[in-house]
Parts: C-alpha cells; structure tokens; sequence
C-alpha cells in the first residue's frame, strides 16, 4: 500500500480530482476530502462568495488553512482545488505528508468538461479557452514538479481513469515494497 501518509490529487479544474478521487478512496479504503468542500463547510458560504466579498487572498488563506489541517490526518485521498499548486508552503506541505498525483488534462477537454459550469469563480469570464490557457501555463509545471505519478486524463471516463489509476498506483507501490 501506499507508503505516504496520504494520497494527494492535483491538477486543473475539470481533470478528475474529486470524481476519480472518491472511486479511488472506496478502493483503497481511504478517507475522501476535497478541500474545495471543506473550504466551503469552514467559511459557511459558497467559494463564489468568498472570492466576490473577500478576495482571492482569503480564499486561499482558507485553502492552506483546510490543507493543512487535512494532511496531519493519515490515510486520506486528498482532492485539492486546482490553484492549492500556487502557495510554496502547500506544495511542500503536500510532497512531505502525500504520494502526489497529477491528472492531467488539455485546454480543450477542460473547456468540455467544464462547459456549463457557471460556480467557479475563476471561469467567470467571456473567453473561458484564454482564462484556462493562462491558468494552465502557470500552474502546469508546478503539478509536474511535486507529482510522484502523472496521469493523464483526457478522452477517460471517470470509471477508465480510476481503473488505469488503480492499476498505476498498484504497480508503483509494489514496486516501491519490492525495492525497499
């Protein structure tokens, strides 16, 4: 099984991370967070709101805040929220208590994915396809710095990318007790 403490899903909106993540939590019997939601549960409103009265700033205060908190637990899959990558702290925070794993995903199959998703406040702007490509080619190679296994989702059904992480996951951890 997995060596880390936890197991920590990052990437883009619309890569997977919660959907995949909790198939993936069931099989492995592990505890399922998404701190998109336990932001939201902690703050009593919706994260719109929080971005439209309070800022991004505090939003991600409360970010690191619930990350924090969810990785001195142990045996949890961790869904984090596509811009977790951007704070130092949580990206270290992150590699020290979790085996990290990047969904990866395209511009174009996010803008599929995302289509009629009007509650993510970065998406609220006219020209979604520039919105992603500017937030993808910030955060993209902060994913692949921290990850320990990269997958990419694009042209997956949830039910195929959880089969192909499992199997992924399964192997690499495997191989990690073979080797240690």
């Amino acid at each position: 099984m997995n060596p880390a403490p936890n197991l920590v899903m990052i990437g883009p909106m619309g890569a997977g991370k919660s959907s995949i993540g909790r198939r993936i939590a069931k099989h492995f019997n592990l505890h399922f967070a998404d701190t998109d939601h336990a932001i939201v549960e902690r703050a009593g409103t919706s994260i719109s709101t929080i971005f439209k009265y309070s800022g991004e700033p505090e939003f991600r205060r409360l970010e690191r805040e619930v990350l924090h908190d969810l990785l001195n637990h142990e045996n949890r899959l961790i869904a984090t929220g596509g811009g977790t990558i951007l704070d130092p702290e949580n990206r270290h925070r992150m590699q020290k208590r979790g085996f990290v794993v990047f969904l990866k995903i395209n511009v174009n199959t996010q803008l599929e994915r995302l289509a009629h998703d009007r509650y993510r406040p970065l998406l609220q702007q006219i020209d979604r396809k520039q919105v992603l490509s500017d937030l993808y080619a910030t955060r993209q190679p902060l994913y692949q710095k921290i990850a320990d296994m990269i997958v990419t989702t694009d042209h997956m059904s949830p039910n195929t990318a959880t089969a192909q992480l499992i199997l992924d996951l399964t192997a690499h951890w495997q191989k990690s007790s073979n080797t240690a």
